[in-house]
Parts: C-alpha cells; structure tokens; sequence
C-alpha cells in the first residue's frame, strides 16, 4: 500500500508557517533544558542514594530539593512545542499517537506516579533512610519510559511506512521498535540528560558558593567536582552515541550533513565544534564556559534534528503545503503571554531563592 494514502490532510494555519517554526524551535529549546535538568538530576540523585556516604547523600538531598521544581518547569515547558508540533505536523502526530494509544494515553498517569515519587523523595528525605533510593528510582524509571515513549512516537511519526501496522493490529499498542534510529535517538538524549544534569549540578554549587562563601556552610566545591565529572563524561558518551544515531538515518539524509546541503553542513559542523568546547571546558571544570557550549550545541542539535524531520517527511509533505487562514490575534496573545510568563518565572525564581537563604 503507498502510505502516502494514509497521511490525512493538514488543517489550515492561522498565520505563515515560518512564525510557527520559529516558537516551536524556540519552545522545544526552553524545554530541552528543564527536561534534561530533571532526567539527568533525577539519575544522579538516584546513583548518590544507592552509594549512600554522607558527601553523596548530602548532593542527592540538594537534588531533591529541586527536582520537584524541574519536573514542573519540564511539563509546562512542553506544552507550548507539543502544540507547535500540533500544528504544524498534526497530520503526523496525531496519526503515530493514535496508532501508539494505549502507551500515549498512559503518559499522564506514569507522570502523575513520578511527581509524587520526587516529592516523597523530597520531602521525606531524612525519614525515610535507604528507603529513599525507592522512590528516586521509581521517579527515574518512569520518567525514562516517558522519554522512552516519546522517542517512539516521534520515529513513528517519521516513518508513514510503518503505519499498515495498524491493519495487523488496530489495538493503539504499536511501537517503533524495529526502527533503527529508536535506541541510538533514546540513548543520545539520555546521554545528554546526564550531562546537563551534572552541569545543573555544578551550576547550583557555583551559586551557593557565592551566596554562601561567608558563612562556610556546605561543601559545594564537591557539588561543583561531582556535577563536571558528570557533565564531562557523559557528553564523551553522548557523542559516541551521536555518531551511531547518525549512522543510523538513511544515507540520503545523513548526507546533507556531509555537504548535500551548505547549511546542513554547517550546522553538523557547528555542533562538533560546540560538543568539543563542551568537551574542554568540562574536563577544565569550567562552569560557565561549559553552560555556554552547552546552550549553544542544543541550539544547533534542535535545528539539525528539524532538519533530519524535514527530510524524513518531504517525500510526503512539507510546511510550505500548509493552507493559511489568516487570524493573528491568537499569535500576538501568545507572544504577549510567553514574554509575561517568563518574567514571572523568573521572578518567582528569585522570590524562592531568597526564601531558602533566608530559612
């Protein structure tokens, strides 16, 4: 059967589909950041409860601290580029989510577990002794089979080959299991978690240093020692693992990397480049220089990642195939409301901040 058959027809945009893009990147990027904050903290804290010394225990309580709070910014960061995505490959999507129904549908539920779990893990740190490593790890596990289920369903929304599955099994339990870029695509954004979460780590022990340098409580040189050793070598993992991912795209796509495409190929480039400062500034436990690297190769990584979207599903569809019916007040409420929202973010940040020195 062509699967071209099986795609439906695009709804209508209300304004170009470049301004579209342009939030959704942007959006995914914001929650890129919180999402491999919580993931990599929560596998960390995990590790440091199971080892159990009084140094680790002391940075896994740090951690559970804030993963509450990483957790909440993840699931609200992610609605807006899940609506984008909506949006702009809503023919895509809701198709593979339909076909994967069961474990989509299951999503909220694993969340809702795992929310709880961060905060018994938080808030019952001291009184729940080694049981506390249940918990973290319970929070863990569940947020990796999120990301596991998210992973699936976005190779499945890029392989429409794969959707006569649903004629051998119209039950919404389908996963892209024999897709080749599942694992290495799963793996690379653990990988990243871990690193991002280790330099969250350090980022947090940088600012208690400075707030706390006087009053000599808390050894957060170890929390900064411990979060760039994290940081540092996972990232050597992960671009490992990211040369097998893009071993694993099709050759006609991968190629536009390796000069099919001047701006693929810069990019491919400019990611390199920023995976090695990562690299440098890591293993120099350079904090900010590292934060930079950091921001700078996800960037790039979300764009190549569109970019591998794009050829993936151009022999079906493009953006420019989008039908625009013109209403742009929608746009300028979010617009107007993502700029307030961010501000009160951060000034919530701040208010919470001074809260905890104070107590």
């Amino acid at each position: 059967m062509d699967p071209s058959l099986l795609i439906p027809t695009p709804d209508s945009i209300p304004v170009q589909w470049g301004w579209l893009h342009f939030f959704f990147i942007l959006t995914f990027v914001l929650h890129l950041l919180f999402m491999n904050a919580m993931l990599g903290t929560g596998i960390i804290a995990l590790v440091k409860s199971l080892k159990g010394t009084r140094q680790d225990l002391s940075i896994a309580k740090e951690i559970s601290l804030k993963l509450p709070y990483t957790i909440a910014f993840t699931i609200n960061m992610g609605v807006a580029p899940l609506l984008f995505i909506q949006v702009l490959y809503g023919n895509f999507i809701y198709t593979s989510s339909v076909l994967m129904g069961w474990y989509w549908l299951s999503i909220i539920g694993i969340l809702i577990i795992a929310y709880y779990s961060a905060y018994l893990f938080d808030f019952k740190f001291d009184t729940l002794g080694s049981a506390r490593s249940v918990f973290v790890a319970v929070c863990v596990i569940l947020m990796l089979l999120t990301a596991f289920l998210f992973t699936s369903n976005i190779t499945l929304m890029l392989t429409p080959e794969k959707w006569t599955r649903y004629f051998s099994n119209a039950g919404g339990t389908i996963l892209n299991l024999s897709e080749p870029t599942l694992i290495p695509r799963y793996l690379h954004f653990v990988c990243a978690s871990i690193a991002v979460g280790g330099l969250f780590l350090a980022i947090v022990g940088k600012i208690k240093t400075k707030i706390k340098a006087e009053k000599g409580n808390g050894n957060f040189e170890e929390m900064i020692s411990s979060g760039m050793k994290w940081f540092s070598y996972a990232t050597l993992v992960q671009v490992i693992i990211g040369f097998w991912f893009a071993a694993s795209i099709p050759n006609d796509i991968i190629l536009l990397f390796l000069g099919g495409s001047s701006f693929a190929t810069l990019l491919f480039f400019s990611g390199l480049t920023g995976a090695g400062a990562a690299l440098f500034f890591g293993f120099n436990k350079r904090v900010w220089p590292s934060t930079g690297a950091v921001v700078f190769t996800i960037i790039v990584m979300v764009l190549m990642r569109d970019m591998v979207r794009a050829a993936y599903l151009n022999p079906y569809f493009t953006l420019s195939d989008l039908k625009v019916e013109p209403q742009y007040s929608p746009m300028i409420i979010f617009i107007v409301t993502l700029i307030a929202g961010i501000g009160l973010i951060g000034y919530m940040l701040k208010l919470a901040t001074k809260q905890k020195e104070v107590s």
